[in-house]
């Protein structure tokens, strides 16, 4: 046995340099003996039922199996509670990956037509697809994300195939594109299409979102969303998840965190939910890709904490007991598990929880469960995806330890295998499948108000494609009237979706019992203030300051910042006031100020709030004047200055937060303070306020008057300190940089963000990154290899993956590195085509993504 041991670790250590996903040096050694690891045999579904362990009164029972499916990694139920699924049978067809760029893929419409609860008839609504990876019905017909193609598929004369094909986007998950060969990478790519609660259809992974209005489709930016998997909860709060980091949130729409540039920061979004990363499996796990790293798995053989998070879902149904209703469940594949989070909100920010000490919801003793996904069903069950397969990782991070694993224990095959399970309370009973496809619209308005989401959902969704305002009115009254707070919701998008709100609808539930009702009129409002009824809708929204329900308190500061009045402003220093440590309501109002930070500033010393120093009060100052600061404007700045130097005596504390928000704006370069671009802002004379606060005797104020003396210039300004020139871009160069701005947006700036500075979890920032500033051709070989973590930027670690840039051209990427290198205050080289093109040359044959041990060794 040790001697068998011995050549299985000598075997890992000499081919460790033939798999895409080692890391150089790394010694791959096996650290769960080979006695303890039990055999790991495919098993029939009935077998693999056998296997699962569940909290008292729960069970599993098998929806749907092979050889009705294969390799499943989505469904989603039909009004009619047929089952489609998305089978991913070209991934991992062998452990190097061979057969991804064939068609064997396909889309599979199920049915159960003797009605003892499993699927037992299939049609194949369409095959021959290259890795598509997500779709979402809509109208007639299915929305399929092909890489890099996204499709609108119908059946036109009835036969159950699609017969018509349109194309929607050709820029949807781009890195699994076949065309880039070897570098596909599905790991990293978009998925996931979910229509939520506001009509709109978004993605994982993918910074736009789509909707189909009268058979037309739109499509807008929106933020990348995790890695894979995408849920709501019933207000329409997306939750999602990356490998390591099992459970974040949108605490807020998107759609406000990118309005005021001068404050890009804005919290609400990516916020991470869960803390608790730690796993409780059922099963040794020595078969996890990089098992044999120190601290991947406990002493006993388990896996420790996540490392295959992905497909969570907000349990929306009816069937569980009520204390499970708004849960997370997460899977985790490499663990063989799914985990439950219990949410806890106060003041809008939530929380998650394990619920069981050491557990977790479901756990299976055979190592080839693999959930990749969940869902809601109409019978109020909660439904898993198992690819069902021993090797999940993808070829491009499979490691020779993995391999050595898979190859010795025969986990590479078989492939052709998967189930759909459906978890049920035993004590609770399941309700009947629906019949919806051809329900009246007086029939589906009913359903709004169901207490199973997925009727929730369909009801909505089938009102908006029909498009009958028949029913107009009625819902109108359930908006107003329902005694269900979530049936008020339903109807009220639903009204959005048909065009069909109206002012005073709005009023009357802005006086609703229920505060997510509230909040949801005000934002709803929002639509009035283009309109001939602004005034009327201003002068209501105006009275809901008033309102102290957390969620109403959120949504009124938001909207108040698309009112742009000084009335508006009023009430948002009320909410302010009312909520001095509420991060959500600072970043609701401080986004909302876009070019009227000064004004607002004024305000709130002119006002009550700023009389008593304290921190939090101090720290709104600074941050209104670092938004002054950042827009660069000379007379705002002139005028901010003025305001500084009547702060005196009792007020000192106010002169500081406004002075240090003028420093803390810009980035340091060689241990000072500059400005954006690496250029002074220009004042046509120096601004007086200088001479009275030189005039200081405090020398915290010198301290920061000098530093913010350096960011700012006048005619005839002593530069015997001012920083070096730096050259200047020329036309060519300035025309890449504006190109390299307009590519970085629509390529980068979902994960790495207009502003740089990145999101916690998912993208390290870029803003004075030393990856970014430093060696050019480190970050030439990042943009066509990508990166796998970990990786330090800026003194923090990030365990990440990036995947490359590759299938951008030489040109593209040298205009997008010449832009982050020259933004934010940068004032790096640009980046020449030729460059990238030789580097590209010199590199081609490498296919796997670089670790930082390596690029560190490059100059």
């Amino acid at each position: 046995m040790l001697s068998r041991l011995v050549l299985v670790i000598f075997t890992i250590a000499v081919t460790a340099s033939a798999q895409q996903g080692d890391n150089p040096g790394e010694t791959q050694r096996l650290r769960v003996p080979r006695d303890r690891i039990p055999p790991s045999p495919a098993l029939t579904p009935s077998q693999a039922l056998g296997t699962f362990l569940v909290p008292e009164g729960f069970r599993l029972e098998i929806a749907a199996a092979e050889p009705l499916i294969e390799s499943p990694v989505a469904i989603e139920f039909d009004p009619d509670g047929r089952l489609w699924v998305l089978e991913m049978r070209g991934f991992m067809r062998t452990l190097d990956g061979l057969g991804e760029d064939q068609p064997f893929g396909r889309v599979s419409v199920l049915e159960d037509a003797d009605g003892d609860g499993r699927m037992d008839r299939s049609t194949v609504f369409i095959d021959g697809l290259v890795m598509a990876r997500a779709f979402a019905l809509v109208r007639d017909g299915l929305l399929l994300a092909e890489p890099p193609n996204l499709w609108f598929l119908r059946d036109t004369n009835g036969d159950g195939r699609a017969d018509e094909k349109n194309l929607v986007a050709n820029d949807y998950a781009t890195q699994a594109d076949p065309k880039l060969g070897n570098r596909a990478n599905p790991e990293h790519s978009s998925n996931s299409l979910l229509r939520t609660l506001d009509n709109w259809i978004y993605s994982a992974n993918h910074a736009t979102r789509f909707r189909n209005t009268a058979g037309l489709w739109q499509r807008e930016p929106t933020l990348s969303r995790g890695q894979w998997g995408l849920s709501q909860d019933d207000f329409g709060r997306l939750f999602y998840n990356s490998n390591s980091d099992q459970l974040r949130a949108d605490l807020v729409p998107y759609s406000y965190l990118n309005r005021n540039s001068n404050y890009p920061n804005v919290s609400g979004a990516n916020y991470r939910v869960a803390s608790d990363q730690t796993v409780w499996p059922g099963r040794v796990n020595p078969g996890v890709n990089r098992g044999y790293q120190p601290g991947q798995l406990r002493e006993d053989g388990t896996l420790k904490t996540f490392t295959g998070a992905c497909g969570p879902v907000i349990y929306r149904g009816d069937q569980f007991p009520i204390e499970f209703r708004g849960n997370a469940f997460v899977c985790e594949p490499t663990g063989n598990l799914v985990r439950r989070n219990v949410l806890f909100e106060t003041n809008n920010v939530i929380s998650a929880r394990n619920p069981y000490q050491n557990g977790e919801f479901l756990t299976s003793t055979d190592e080839r469960f693999r959930p990749v996904n969940l869902g809601n069903g109409p019978d109020g069950a909660l439904y898993i995806v198992d690819m069902y397969r021993g090797v999940i990782q993808h070829r491009i991070y499979v490691t020779s330890y993995l391999r050595g694993q898979a190859e010795e224990r025969g986990l590479e095959s078989p492939i052709d295998r998967g189930r759909i399970y459906r978890v049920v309370f035993d004590a609770n009973v399941q309700q009947q499948m629906p019949n919806l496809a051809e329900a009246t619209s007086q029939i589906l308005t009913a359903h709004l108000s169901h207490s199973n989401g997925w009727w929730r959902d369909t009801a909505q969704r089938m009102l908006v494609e029909r498009g009958d305002r028949s029913v107009v009115e009625t819902l109108r009254q359930l908006a107003v009237s329902n005694p269900s707070a979530l049936g008020q919701l339903h109807a009220l998008w639903t009204l959005e979706g048909l065009s069909s709100l109206t002012p005073e609808v709005l009023e009357a539930c802005r006086n609703s019992n229920h505060p997510r009702v509230r909040a949801a009129a005000m934002r709803l409002c929002e639509r009035f203030l283009s309109s001939r009824w602004r005034n009327e809708v201003v002068e209501r929204l105006l009275q809901s300051a008033g309102d102290h329900a957390p969620e109403a308190q959120l949504q009124l500061a938001l909207t108040l910042g698309e009112i742009d009045n000084a009335e508006a402003r009023k009430a948002m220093q009320t909410i302010l006031t009312q909520n001095p440590r509420n991060n959500l309501i600072r970043d609701a109002v401080l986004s909302g100020l876009a070019g009227k930070e000064l004004d607002f500033l004024n305000q709130l010393l002119a006002g009550d709030f700023s009389k008593e120093p304290a921190s939090w009060t101090a720290s709104i100052l600074t941050t209104l004047s670092q938004c002054v600061f950042t827009g660069r404007q000379p007379q705002q700045i002139g005028r901010l200055l003025e305001l500084a130097t009547l702060q005196t005596n009792n007020a000192a504390w106010k002169q500081l937060a406004i002075l240090d928000g003028a420093v803390v704006s810009q980035p340091r370069r060689r241990g000072r303070r500059t400005s954006p671009s690496g250029t002074p802002i220009p004042f046509e004379i120096k601004p007086a306020a200088l001479e009275s606060l030189g005039a200081s005797k405090d020398p915290d104020v010198l301290e920061r008057l000098e530093q913010i003396s350096a960011l700012i210039s006048w005619p005839g300004k002593d530069s015997s300190t001012a920083e070096p020139d730096i050259k200047p871009l020329t036309a060519d160069q300035l025309a890449r940089f504006e190109m390299g701005k307009e590519l970085y947006m629509t390529t980068c700036g979902a994960c790495h963000q207009p502003h740089g500075n990145g999101q916690e979890g998912l993208a390290p920032p870029l803003r004075d990154s030393e990856w970014v500033v430093g060696s050019e051709k480190r970050l030439i070989l990042v943009a066509l290899h990508g990166v796998r973590g970990p990786i330090t930027v800026k003194g923090k670690q990030f365990d990440m993956d990036m995947p490359p840039l590759a299938i951008l051209d030489d040109e593209q990427i040298s205009t997008i590195l010449t832009y982050i290198r020259r933004e934010w205050g940068h004032t790096a080289d640009p980046v020449e085509q030729s460059t990238v093109a030789r580097i590209r040359g010199e590199t081609e044959e490498r296919l796997d993504a670089w670790t930082e041990t390596e690029l560190l060794k490059i100059p």
